[in-house]
């Protein structure tokens, strides 16, 4: 097959060279890469009908970035991912959503060669799949994650010790979820990028009018954080891994920052009363203990 172009990623020279070689033999049209970097050039720069790569590199990135870039720069692309390690069953599970299939290394040249064609006839994985960000998951699943959110403070008898409606406790929800999606869609770094929010001070103020303590705001926005996190594990299939992991280091930073906000609205309310806030036991002197 002399038209199909397969792109070759592994940072070993040899296993390059040998690969390449045999390719070539076959009839395939073959561009090599040792890096992830040169890999996103060359998926940049031009069409490819298969990429092989290998999972493991020394670099930030690594073959699942290679895969998502591929997956959006050439949808129909078969994805083969080479692995030493097939023994991480639970990580290939997630892998495979990504890619169409992972070999196992050292695997002969017969195999791979069979393995591609059959794959070039049946079609990749991804053609029948939508990859989605991170941000387009969360604004999809808005309503499903708060009503997670929810199943998951009604389990909590300390929270549940304040009475309200659902509606009522959830209501500045929909709001950061917005703000969450605007924060990733702007892709700025990380920790410095925090939105200034007025419902944030507002559900402060809400809470402290409502008799809450501080723990428990605390404990609603780990629950929020672990109700979202659930939300992108059930669509892991769709997510896009190349910005997977910066996407919830946002989350997690601004959902932190929100709660920082909300909490100086409720500290001021409490210090007006001339109650002293409450105090982490981390953060008790030992002389008091």
């Amino acid at each position: 097959m002399p038209s199909t172009r397969i792109l070759l990623v592994d940072d070993d020279e040899v296993v390059r060279s040998t690969y390449e070689e045999i390719f070539k033999l076959k009839g395939f049209s073959v561009t090599s890469a040792a890096s992830v970097h040169e890999a996103l050039k060359h998926i940049s720069s031009g069409p490819f009908d298969v990429l092989l790569s290998d999972l493991h590199m020394p670099e930030a990135g690594d073959g699942l970035t290679v895969v998502s870039a591929m997956r959006h720069a050439n949808p129909e692309a078969v994805t083969l991912l080479l692995s030493a390690f097939p023994e991480m069953e639970a990580a290939t599970k997630a892998i495979l959503q990504q890619a169409d299939e992972i070999l196992v290394k050292p695997m002969s040249t017969g195999v791979l060669i069979d393995t591609i064609m059959q794959r070039l006839e049946s079609g990749p994985r991804a053609a029948r799949r939508v990859i989605e960000s991170v941000a387009t998951i969360l604004e999809r699943t808005t309503q499903d994650t708060i009503q997670r959110w929810l199943k998951r403070v009604h389990l909590n008898k300390n929270v549940m010790k304040i009475e309200m409606s659902d509606e009522a406790r959830s209501s500045y929800l929909p709001k950061v979820f917005a703000d969450l999606v605007r924060l990733l869609r702007a892709g700025k770094p990380i920790g410095v990028t925090n939105i200034e929010s007025v419902s944030a001070e507002k559900h402060g103020l809400d809470r402290h009018a409502r008799g809450y303590t501080a723990a428990m705001m605390v404990e609603e926005s780990r629950m929020l954080q672990v109700s979202i996190f659930e939300t992108l594990q059930e669509n892991l299939p769709n997510l896009d891994f190349s910005v997977l992991l910066k996407g919830v280091m946002a989350i997690a930073d601004e959902i932190d920052s929100q709660l920082a906000q909300a909490m100086v609205c409720f500290d001021a309310e409490t210090a007006k009363e001339g109650v002293p806030t409450e105090r982490s036991p981390a953060f008790t002197p030992a002389s008091a203990a």
